[in-house]
């Protein structure tokens, strides 16, 4: 079975006032986008995980504790992770990490919670090749 861990950031940590956010954007959408994405899995017959971290040292050993737990087939990272600017260190452990403890996962990018299926399947579609 196809696996897909949806990786961001706790709601409650993020301050949606950011600019480099999507304008009216809450943690009450980010919970129910998050649930859109899990049944949207489910829909193509993927097994999905979320995790959700904080933005501070535990990130890393969070996300390798995640990937250590199951072998995912593809890492997609919230928009939340990489899309503020002050967040750029951040992203980087995200990606170091999962690069360390996933190596053989692709990894994909989402624009909200919601499209996290859409992001997933352009790399697990075609032997995980997007164009």
């Amino acid at each position: 079975m196809t696996r897909v861990l949806l990786l961001g950031l706790d709601p409650e940590t993020v301050d949606f006032s950011d600019p480099a956010l999507p304008p009216g954007m809450t943690a009450e959408k980010v919970h129910a986008g998050i649930a859109v994405a899990q049944r949207q899995f489910a829909e193509r017959g993927w097994e999905g995980d979320v995790g959700l971290i904080r933005p501070d040292e535990t990130a890393g050993p969070a996300v390798e504790r995640l990937l250590a737990s199951k072998s995912y087939d593809c890492v997609v990272i919230g928009a939340g992770v990489r899309l503020p600017p002050r967040c750029l260190a951040l992203f980087e452990v995200v990606i170091n990490s999962i690069r360390k403890a996933a190596p053989g996962a692709a990894i994909a990018f989402n624009t909200r919670p919601d499209d996290s299926a859409d992001a997933a399947a352009r790399w697990l579609a075609a032997g995980s090749r997007a164009i």
